[in-house]
């Protein structure tokens, strides 16, 4: 009851007349990251709106923007792990706006039973993952953004433990555990097919799993080192076969739009404005581990619908 009064004075009005006029199917594609909190998000706006759908189809964030731009699957809202995918594949053709909304960070997670689990720290674990011993998981860079950031950690690691070929070792080890994104991962580390994975550190906290965390120099979270993060660089296939698109690293922000041809706009405009308040779905992201980085300057704020420019700065 509290939550439902908490949301109505949020929209008091708009909270009022929905109740009775906001109904219907509304389709989300979204990153495998924001798993856990799409389906807590959902729930929350649910109790203001319960004659709304809410279909939460999970993926990688490149995979999700393919089921729209090769596929033409029917969707209202995609959020992405990376706000590039949709600058990159969704504008101007499928949307021409997208919101950030949050950041996150690269980590190592591991359980209790993985192979060096005491003694590994933020020192030494590139030697502990080279090991013949050791296997570690990573996402598929051309599914995920986990996947291309993964590698990017890599390369910043080189740099940074100052360990020429570094990269390349790491890269080539254990390629058989790739996943498509970055959740299915977890599942592979409980399973003790892996000792490590790389994750993203809201994962690892919504799983309550061990984590280990990362310089700011290689974790890809800190602006302060925007230029560093920069150097690294992963080609990934672009939309014609045979096309490679090249992935700069930069500190981690999610990004957020609604579809040109949203089957239901007046809900996903909604759900949008729900889900990226203050006391709403932003309290709910970052309890879930995901800091709020709204608002953020937009190029495309003209372009915005009239009750998402609050969340963004011109």
């Amino acid at each position: 009851m509290a939550l439902c009064i908490g949301l109505t004075s949020l929209f008091p009005v708009a909270a009022q007349k929905s109740q009775t006029t906001l109904s219907g199917d509304l389709v989300i594609f979204h990153a495998g990251s924001l798993s856990v909190p799409m389906k807590n998000i959902s729930a929350a706006f649910k109790k203001v709106h319960p004659d709304v759908n809410i279909l939460l189809e999970s993926a990688g964030s490149v995979e999700s923007a393919r089921k729209i731009t090769d596929l033409n699957k029917p969707c209202d809202i995609m959020a992405s792990a990376d706000y590039k995918v949709i600058d990159n594949m969704l504008i101007p053709k499928f949307t021409n706006w997208n919101i950030k909304f949050v950041s996150n960070e690269m980590c190592i997670v591991y359980s209790e039973k993985s192979r060096y689990a005491g003694k590994i720290n933020a020192q030494n674990w590139y030697e502990i993952l080279q090991k013949s011993d050791v296997a570690y998981g990573r996402a598929d860079p051309n599914s995920d953004p986990c996947g291309y950031r993964s590698v990017m950690t890599i390369q910043l690691a080189e740099k940074y433990y100052k360990k020429p070929g570094l990269a390349g070792i790491l890269t080539a080890k254990d390629q058989n555990y790739m996943r498509p994104k970055e959740v299915d991962l977890v599942a592979v580390l409980e399973s003790e097919s892996v000792d490590y994975i790389f994750l993203y550190k809201s994962v690892a906290i919504q799983h309550k799993l061990k984590y280990l965390e990362l310089p700011a120099e290689i974790n890809l979270k800190d602006p302060k080192f925007t230029d560093l993060y920069n150097t690294a660089v992963v080609p990934i296939n672009g939309k014609e076969p045979g096309q490679k698109v090249m992935m700069k690293g930069e500190p981690m922000i999610y990004g957020v739009t609604m579809l040109t041809n949203a089957p239901n706009k007046p809900v996903a405009l909604a759900f949008l404005q729900f889900m990226l308040s203050k006391d709403g779905g932003i309290k709910i992201l970052e309890k879930d581990g995901q800091p709020s980085v709204i608002p953020q300057s937009n190029p495309n704020f003209d372009k915005l619908p009239a009750e998402l420019k609050q969340f963004c700065k011109k």
